[in-house]
């Protein structure tokens, strides 16, 4: 089978190399997985960059977060979807808990209890998607923050994915948002999204409009991915008392420094009110839920998108071989579309 391995951290395009490997075996408990299609995530290319939470062991497989296949075979003993069946695959290694094959690859083994049936009206952009970014939304909005019907939620990069997302999904649970992006071209697209008001950080005060916008109650809930002085500037926006979430830093988006990672917090506003920050990761919860929380959560995420309530992009297809093609359509600016690593050509 053919697979997309990096032989060290570095440049994506300088350490990954596609190589032929011997089709896996599953083993008890596993299942063999003939994957058909994997987005390319920027997680995916910071964990080659040796810049994400983990690092996996070298050589590795590409691709560590998600990927939708059909069921090749069960492991000796084994439960679960049965072959022939259509899964997307929980890639996300668990923080803590074992590292997971790569997904930029043919054929990969995978525990079944990280398999999650997809019906067939969910297409393969779609179900490839379902894990990272619809199931952080919805984690961010129910989970982390519980926001209530008729609440403010503030968020920064609402043109990202998941800005996106949490906007169809607050507007489903009747939660009013704010929505901050840093173009002024960008406006006027999330207000047709179906933001209820936005702010512009190109020519517009952050906390003065959040409180002319939310008035004397003020916000209490915001999840930022931005970080930097933005990040500072959604926590001094928030009411006394509130709470923001932090679950990416997308203004040091090619930052490997550790020590450039920083949100400029003003310990006046932590101590005087109260506030809140904390961070977010996806692979933490996987590993620090409840067990049954998991497959609930997977559950509720899948039927949120098959159901039409949240709309992943439709992805870009690129053939294997097309990989560099695919990691620079991932970095190329604006780009409102997950490329797409497509293995059942």
């Amino acid at each position: 089978m053919r697979a997309l391995v990096a032989g060290e951290t570095g440049e994506p395009l300088d350490v990954l190399r596609l190589e032929t490997r011997p089709v896996p075996t599953a083993g008890t408990g596993q299942a063999l997985i003939r994957v058909t299609a994997a987005p390319v995530h920027a997680s995916d290319l910071h964990v080659l960059r040796g810049r994400y939470g983990f690092s996996p062991r070298f050589p590795a497989v590409g691709g560590h977060m998600e990927c939708v296949g059909r069921v090749e075979a069960l492991g000796p003993d084994t439960g679960g979807p049965g072959p022939g069946e259509r899964v997307a695959v929980v890639a996300v290694p668990a923080v803590p808990g074992p590292r997971v094959d790569g997904t930029w690859q043919e054929y990969l083994v995978a525990d079944t209890r990280r398999l999650l049936p997809v019906p067939d009206r969910l297409g393969d952009s779609s179900a490839c998607q379902l894990v990272v970014n619809p199931l952080t939304a919805l984690l961010l909005v129910t989970r982390e923050l519980d926001v209530r019907p008729g609440e403010w939620l503030l968020q920064t990069a609402a043109g990202s994915t998941v800005g996106r997302l949490v906007i169809q999904l607050a507007r489903h649970l009747g939660i009013r948002t704010i929505n901050v992006v840093r173009r002024r071209a960008a406006v006027e697209e999330i207000k047709e999204f179906g933001g209820d008001e936005v702010v512009c950080t190109e020519d517009e005060d952050l906390v003065r409009r959040v409180a002319e916008i939310a008035g004397p109650a003020g916000v209490r809930k915001a999840v930022d991915c931005v970080a930097g002085p933005v990040g500072a500037q959604v926590s001094q926006a928030l009411a006394p008392g509130g709470e923001v979430v932090v679950y990416g830093a997308l203004s040091t988006h090619r930052q490997t420094d550790p020590a450039a990672l920083t949100i400029p917090l003003a310990a006046r506003s932590l101590i005087y009110e109260t506030k809140v920050v904390r961070g977010f990761w996806l692979n933490r919860w996987f590993g620090t839920a409840p067990p049954a929380a998991v497959p609930r959560a997977l559950s509720e995420v899948r039927d949120l998108v098959a159901d039409e309530v949240l709309t992943v992009p439709q992805g870009r297809p690129f053939p294997l071989d097309h990989y560099a093609e695919a990691l620079a359509f991932a970095e190329a600016p604006a780009h409102q579309s997950k490329p797409l690593l497509v293995l059942d050509t």
